[in-house]
């Protein structure tokens, strides 16, 4: 009777055990941990239903700042990132978290402000228009979350030799949340703010706000695609991470990426540099 107990028990485990490793296999799902912007402009309900019906393969997003995004990568917490920050995005491959970045898309970041214009900002000069802000005090609101956006925003204060973050006058404020949140608060507020264009065109809530200033070279927004290296955190599903950021490079990638409009309105711009695509062009 206890031989037959322990057999039983034995097959129970083994019979658990199997399960376990059947229902990992059955699992075609991903995580993804991108940045604000590809998740608030509907670019993912956009494009992610194409690449479920072409793979079977499920996404799940984990929508952050970039910042926080590359820390839920290098937590192995996701199997991959989407993001816009390009020398966090290296660091991150070189510290070995990432086994390679890619370029995907890009458009523009835009600084948004009240139709009435409070600093009399005009043209395309986005340092001349920080400094100008800088000497009104025109309220500004800022991120301040260690987003892509955040980090843009910081580095055109850089440009114009001011850092209202480090002097932090009343007219200057930190958010620490995602850029529907920002764009609000700016709307409250009649504040500027620094946008990219994707979440601005699908963002519903504009009001008195407009675009102050656009078109500056400086204002170029890349996003970037990098698989989670599973050397340094096995529970990575590599192949099927892989699928997804092959898929996004391809021909029906870009052209799933491509073909995303509001209104008429491109918000993003496919620049992968695939093998499909070099040999199809």
């Amino acid at each position: 009777m206890k031989l037959r107990h322990l057999a039983l028990v034995a097959a129970l485990a083994v019979g658990a055990a199997h399960a376990a490793t059947t229902a990992r296999a059955q699992d075609k799902s991903i995580v993804v941990a991108s940045t604000t912007s590809t998740q608030d402009s509907g670019l993912f309900g956009h494009i992610l239903p194409l690449f479920k019906a072409k793979t079977g393969i499920d996404v799940k997003i984990i929508s952050q700042g970039t910042g926080q995004a590359i820390d839920t990568g290098r937590r192995g917490d996701a199997d991959v990132v989407f993001v816009h920050a390009k020398s966090q995005e290296e660091k991150f491959v070189a510290d070995g978290f990432g086994v390679k970045r890619f370029d995907v898309m890009y458009n523009d970041f835009v600084l948004i402000g009240p139709k009435t214009a409070p600093a009399g900002i005009k043209g395309q000069d986005i340092v001349a228009a920080l400094k100008a802000i800088f000497a009104a005090g025109s309220p500004f609101v800022s991120r301040g979350d260690k987003s892509g956006t955040h980090a843009a925003e910081l580095d055109l204060w850089k440009a114009a030799g001011l850092d209202p973050a480090a002097a932090k006058p009343a007219w200057y404020r930190e958010i620490g949340q995602g850029m529907g949140a920002a764009l609000n608060t700016a709307g409250a507020m009649g504040a500027y703010v620094l946008a990219d264009r994707g979440t601005w065109i699908s963002f519903k809530n504009k009001g008195d706000l407009a675009i102050a200033v656009e078109g500056d070279k400086r204002l170029f927004n890349q996003y970037g695609i990098i698989l989670v290296n599973p050397a340094k955190h096995p529970s990575v599903k590599k192949e099927l991470g892989q699928c997804f950021i092959d898929w996004v490079l391809s021909a029906d990638g870009q052209s799933a990426i491509r073909s995303y409009k509001i209104e008429g309105q491109q918000l993003f711009f496919p620049n992968a540099e695939s093998a499909e695509l070099k040999k199809a062009g």
